[in-house]
Order: structure tokens, then C-alpha cells, then sequence
């Protein structure tokens, strides 16, 4: 099968990459290495380094006319700077659509997206999210990011669109997990809000992606483990498998553009591809996540919220 992935350097698509190399298919992938590092991308990858929005460094046109991907998959998003208004919005709303239209062109099978849960908003529900919301993004990135996956519903392609609960591991340089290991490796001071989240670990993550390039039927699906977890619960997970004494996270009031909990309902998912879960432990994807983190060391880190916990 002939796989295209944009932003392959990324968290994401590097080990999606990896997979898909893995079970013997030829990947194609393309990334402008803002967040993203270019030795994340395995040598068997036919890379591009580029943007998918046209500019001096356009490389979309190029890479699909090389690739003629039967599969795509858009990983691809600008999320860091929450200030940057329009960078997110030209990439992820704007990129997505030439995505959208370089898929017609090639004859593209199916197009796999990844949303982000806080598409709902501000939402705390009682119970878990089941895809039926109705949709409230707040702020530049997860607005951008659902225009990405309405233009895509409506473009006619076949399509998966994965919303996801916080998938963490190896690579992952976003959200509290690498940012709690890196202040508690240099003995500095952690802070934490009053919100939850659902953890779901990269392998588990990137079995269910493997397979949407020829399973499930087109439509949304929840990427989480219906369960979720206190940020101070992970912070002391981390702190556990750091075997640190006991040391106090300083609590802080939750940002005005933080929902307390994104708990996702993953029963559609469970039911579209049986035999998948959200296996993992906590405890035991965290240990892994530190292994890597202490092999490999952890620079700038990303966060989408204009304050971040940590």
C-alpha cells in the first residue's frame, strides 16, 4: 500500500511511520520541522521537508504527484503558539483543505485525520463524550483544527476522522507528561489545575490507526479509554517512576481556555474495530515515556493553551 503522511516528524506520525513501514507498506511523508524533528523519520521514508500550505516551500503538490497515495494520513497541525492566530488557522483549516484537494487529484482511497476532544469546548459532562455533541471549539487551534475535519466531512472523500484523548509516549514533547519530567529532572517547582484528562499510550494509539487504512466504515471515532485521570494523579504517577521523595505540586487556578475533564466515550471505536483497547496502564506507559525521556532528553516543549500547567 502506498501511505502518505504529513507531518511524519511529529510525535504521531513518526510512529505511525514506523508502523506502517513495519507491516511492509512504502511511505511518503512531508513536514516543515517547526515542532517536528527530522530524525523522528525512519530512512526507509520518502521524506519532503516542506509545508502544506503554498509558499516559497510548498512541497504538497510535489509529494502527492510522487507518491500517488492510495491511503493519506493528516497529522499535520500547528498548535504551539496559541498567540499565532493565523498560523494556525493556514494550516490547519486552510492545509487541510489542500490536502482535502490534492486527495481528489491523486484518487485517494481514504483520508485519516486526527482531531482534537476539545472540539466540544468548555464541556464537562457527567458522563463521557459520545461523539454527539454538539461542537464548541474555543481558541485558534481547536477551531482551526474542527474547520479542518468539517471541510473534510464535506468533501466527499472517504474518510476516518480520529478525536483524541491525550496520547502520550516516546517523542511526545506536549502537554504535562514530558513538561512534569523535565522540571522534576532539574529540581524545579511543578504546578498543577484542578482538571482531568484520558491517557492513552502511543503503541495502543498507533494499532488503531494502522488499521483504519482499510478498516471501519467512514465517519467520527473516539480515541480514548473512557476513563480519566487528576493532572495531580499523573504528576505523581511521574514523580513515582522518578523515584523522587514526595515533593508537592503548588496548585494553580485552571486557565480560562481549560475544560476541567475531556473524558471521551470509546464505545463506536470498540465496536467499529473489535479486539482494539486502550490497554496500556498508566504507571507502565509512563515508565516507558521516562525510559526514552532519560535516553534521549527533553528540549522545548508545546502546549496549545495559553498558560500551561506545569
Amino acid at each position: 500500500m502506498r501511505v502518505l503522511i504529513t507531518g511524519i516528524a511529529g510525535f504521531i506520525g513518526s510512529h505511525l511511520a514506523d508502523r506502517l513501514l513495519a507491516q511492509g507498506h512504502e511511505v511518503w511523508g512531508i513536514d516543515n520541522l517547526l515542532t517536528g524533528q527530522e530524525g523522528n523519520v525512519a530512512d526507509d521514508v520518502a521524506f519532503w521537508e516542506g509545508s502544506i500550505i503554498d509558499g516559497e516551500d510548498d512541497a504538497l503538490p510535489v509529494v502527492f504527484a510522487e507518491a500517488e497515495p492510495e491511503v493519506v494520513y493528516h497529522a499535520a497541525a500547528s498548535y504551539n503558539d496559541p498567540t499565532n492566530i493565523e498560523r494556525d488557522m493556514l494550516t490547519n483549516a486552510y492545509g487541510t483543505a489542500r490536502v482535502v484537494s490534492e486527495c481528489k487529484r491523486a484518487g485517494t482511497r481514504r483520508l485519516i485525520y486526527f482531531q482534537t476532544s476539545l472540539c466540544s469546548g468548555l464541556y464537562s459532562p457527567p458522563h463521557p463524550m459520545s461523539g454527539r455533541q454538539q461542537l464548541n471549539p474555543r481558541g485558534s487551534y481547536a477551531v482551526s483544527k474542527t474547520a479542518g475535519e468539517q471541510t473534510i466531512r464535506d468533501s466527499g472523500l472517504d474518510y476516518i476522522s480520529f478525536r483524541l484523548a491525550n496520547i502520550y509516549g516516546s517523542r511526545n514533547l506536549t502537554g504535562p507528561i514530558p513538561t512534569f519530567y523535565q522540571r522534576l529532572r532539574t529540581s524545579q517547582p511543578c504546578t498543577v489545575a484542578d482538571t482531568r484528562r484520558d491517557f492513552v499510550y502511543i503503541n495502543d494509539a498507533i494499532d488503531l490507526f494502522a488499521r483504519a487504512a482499510a478498516e471501519g466504515r467512514p465517519g467520527v471515532y473516539h480515541v480514548s479509554t473512557g476513563g480519566d485521570y487528576s493532572i495531580e494523579t499523573l504528576y505523581d504517577t511521574i514523580r513515582d517512576v522518578l523515584h523522587l521523595d514526595r515533593l508537592a505540586p503548588q496548585h494553580v487556578p485552571r486557565q480560562v481556555d481549560d475544560t476541567s475533564t475531556l473524558l471521551l466515550d470509546p464505545t463506536a471505536t470498540l465496536g467499529e474495530f473489535p479486539g482494539w483497547s486502550a490497554k496500556t496502564a498508566l504507571g507502565e506507559g509512563i515508565a516507558r515515556a521516562v525510559a526514552w525521556y532519560d535516553a534521549h532528553g527533553v528540549g522545548e516543549t508545546f502546549t496549545h493553551l495559553k498558560a500551561a500547567n506545569g
